[in-house]
């Protein structure tokens, strides 16, 4: 049963952005992370090319498409021996978060556990199959009622980045219970501080971290963020072919397909790791700029040791830095909208502009 969704989290920030609209410099908007960068060529060439897509889409991906998935996470991620029955692209990250629940049979009396830091999309998706979130980074504390576990790593707001042993633990645990395990783990390309400045994050799927066994896990990935295309809505999901042969299924019936020229799209950003190096370099230019900025107006930044954002705190209601940081021209997003955990937090996103990061250094420090 549908329980009553609550309204929409960000309409509270309407009075704030008019306030901090009225700078005299205009807005800072570091609330959101949506890119502000350019879609790199190689891609937007892909998508004008396979602009005459007459047919209807395969549901499943084409088997280039497939073929790219598979190959991206071996080469990236570590992730081996993935065959098209082992991915499946979807319409962007977020609609699979707030459907899977609903699409793998959950409902009254099963328990969807996902981090107490939160996009709040998960706890969403509990509420749209009428199951029970739990907010719980603690394997012990799972209940036998746990049937979907959520992990986020680089975790969106904190940027925190789960280990090996971390994600280990997580897994073993949900066998115990009977539970799919799903990590999104969209971020994973921007790690900043050791050891992800130079290491790989690790994946869900890491034959570290399932021994061999994909039952029963599943990773889902974004495009929006490393490639620029979250206008693109190009995502996709990777594991146990059970699984995914289940959501397939739901999406055939539902008409739940990547558009043709996204797909062509996907492919050629899979590809092509010189675009995501490039955008990576300057996320971490922005960063630079704008993490000492805050730590010297009084911010501590708090884990966000990768990812698009930094998670901050000056010891003070969230609402109150949202309220100062308004008058100074910043949008930032409040901590309590990621939890009930994190009243004093404040989340600022790296994805605006070069000027408006400057911008904001500045007006943090006058």
């Amino acid at each position: 049963m549908l329980t009553t969704l609550p309204d929409y989290p960000w309409d509270l920030m309407v009075p704030f952005a008019a306030r901090a609209r009225a700078h005299a410099d205009g807005i800072v908007d570091l609330s959101i992370g949506s890119p502000a960068d350019a879609t790199p060529e190689v891609i937007r060439q892909a998508l004008a090319a396979a602009t005459d897509a007459h047919a209807y889409p395969q549901t499943a991906g084409t088997p280039e498409l497939q073929r790219a998935i598979a190959s991206w996470y071996e080469r990236r991620r570590g992730v081996l021996n993935l065959s098209e029955k082992n991915v499946l692209p979807t319409i962007g990250s977020k609609e699979l978060v707030a459907l899977m629940p609903f699409m793998v049979g959950l409902g009254e009396g099963d328990t969807i556990v996902h981090p107490r830091a939160a996009y709040p999309t998960y706890a969403i998706g509990a509420a749209i199959a009428g199951a029970n979130a739990l907010a719980s980074d603690d394997p012990g504390e799972w209940p036998d009622t746990t049937k979907l576990v959520w992990l986020n790593s680089p975790g969106n707001p904190d940027g925190r980045v789960l280990s090996v042993a971390e994600l280990r633990a997580a897994v073993l645990r949900a066998r115990e219970l009977g539970a799919l395990i799903v990590s999104d783990e969209c971020y994973a390309e921007l790690g900043w501080d050791a050891p992800w400045d130079t290491e790989p994050i690790p994946s869900i799927l890491d034959p570290r971290v399932i021994d061999g066994s994909l039952t029963n896990v599943i990773a889902i990935y974004s495009l929006s963020k490393q490639s620029n295309m979250a206008g693109y809505r190009a995502a996709f999901a990777a594991g146990d072919p059970d699984v995914l042969a289940r959501l397939l299924t739901v999406r055939k019936h539902a008409g739940l397909m990547l558009p043709a020229p996204l797909q062509a799209a996907m492919i050629a950003a899979l590809g092509d790791d010189e675009h995501v190096a490039v955008q990576r370099e300057r996320y971490r230019a922005r960063r630079s700029v704008l993490r000492p900025a805050l730590e010297q107006a009084g911010f501590r930044i708090d884990h966000s040791e990768a990812g698009l954002y930094l998670w901050a705190t000056e010891g003070r209601d969230a609402w109150d830095s949202i309220a100062r940081l308004a008058d100074q021209g910043i949008l930032a997003g409040p901590g309590p909208f990621y939890g009930d955990f994190f009243a004093q937090h404040v989340r600022f996103s790296l994805t605006a502009p070069d000027e408006r990061i400057a911008a904001a250094a500045a007006r943090l420090n006058p």
